[in-house]
């Protein structure tokens, strides 16, 4: 059972900083995944935080598609599930209790959380030191990459690295922040094309990852922006963030007219890749940010040789999300059309089942806070 020792749930703003000496809760309700089909709703004990660890009362999470892979297939890629585990790491939040060592945000400051704690490994793999999303020990909340695995953060309260938390301003609301994790994604994706303004844009894939890109490169200043996807919600979701028009994936021909400067490959399928080479201008760049099934995959490299194209990978980002808060918090970064749908924590399972539509959602979040009897 809950305890009630920490009252008052995170606002859409600030939160209230609990009274000195409040206990904390013992528990709280968390989805943790079990196994392929088997994603429980239940309560979880909260550990004693580490003296560099605060609380936070979790107010929403937004359902990724990692998550929904662990729910529906026990794996992320190569990441097999082999114990139960929390997931989730697309949150906002309010901080209860602040870190006993001093860093990181006092208690009542509303949160947003960069999930990835970056290592070396063993040392024996390289990899650029400024660059630490690609490096070989990082791990990130919700990920069954390591045994024993990373708990995520789609529980009632979790105990987080202060180094992990971002304040937030007091014009963002809670709910638009869920989103500050994947639009850093997306953010870092635009980065890796380099300077977008006044170049031509195509967008290969509009789920909620490429349509946070369709609104990054929009704020960027590309000059003309078009949208591809299967389903038409996702393609009414692009306009809503800036694509100046949009496209119906088997309409090769005319997305291969399209001849962008830029390329986003958002759709995670050889077929989006394929039509991401085919779209883009001679010299052009095509950065890839959707995550391809693991394994060989059938490639258009000939044309890529012969255009001269840059063809750039994209994963996950690192002060990214800093950059995301000030835009969104001056009104220069357009993204609350992505929310499609919330849902109570106590409807989890109904979410994740409308999160696994992409013809019907975009982002599909969780909503921790308790709800009014």
């Amino acid at each position: 059972m809950e305890a009630s020792a920490v009252t008052g749930s995170a606002r859409e703003t600030h939160g209230t900083a609990p009274a000195a000496g409040t206990a904390l809760p013992v528990s709280g309700p968390a989805v943790v995944a079990y196994a392929a089909g088997d994603l429980r709703i239940e309560d979880v004990p909260l550990a004693v935080p580490g003296p560099d660890e605060a609380v936070v009362e979790v107010a929403y999470g937004g359902i990724c598609g990692s998550d929904l892979h662990y729910w529906l297939h026990g794996a992320a890629g190569e990441s097999i599930l082999k114990a139960p585990m929390v997931l989730g790491h697309e949150i906002s939040g309010v901080v209860v209790v602040a870190a006993a060592d001093g860093t990181g945000p006092a208690a009542g400051t509303p949160v947003a959380v960069h999930p990835a704690t970056p290592g070396p490994g063993d040392g024996t793999v390289r990899y650029p030191g400024e660059r630490p999303n690609l490096s070989p020990g990082c791990t990130y909340l919700g990920s069954a990459a390591r045994f024993p695995h990373t708990d995520g953060a789609f529980a009632r309260y979790v105990n987080l690295p202060a180094r992990m938390l971002r304040a937030l301003p007091e014009t963002l609301d809670l709910r638009t922040a869920a989103l500050i994790e994947p639009a850093s994604v997306a953010w870092h994706a635009v980065a890796r094309a380099g300077d977008v303004a006044g170049k031509s844009a195509l967008v290969i894939g509009s789920g909620p990852i490429g349509a946070l890109c369709v609104a990054v490169l929009k704020r960027a200043g590309a000059a003309r922006i078009t949208a591809v996807d299967m389903h038409p919600m996702p393609l009414e979701i692009a306009r809503a963030v800036g694509a100046d028009a949009v496209l119906q994936a088997p309409d090769a021909d005319t997305i291969a007219a399209v001849q962008a400067d830029i390329v986003i490959e958002s759709s995670g399928s050889h077929h989006g890749l394929a039509s991401a080479i085919r779209g883009a201008a001679r010299g052009g760049t095509v950065v890839m940010v959707g995550l391809l099934p693991t394994g060989p995959q059938p490639v258009l490299i000939s044309l890529a040789i012969t255009r001269e194209l840059d063809l750039k990978g994209s994963f996950r980002f690192n002060d990214e999300i800093d950059d995301v808060i000030t835009a969104l918090a001056d009104g220069t970064l357009h993204i609350g059309p992505v929310i499609t749908h919330d849902y109570p924590l106590s409807q989890g399972l109904d979410a994740f089942t409308t999160a696994k539509n992409s013809a019907q959602s975009g982002k599909v979040l969780l909503n921790f806070k308790p709800q009014e009897q």
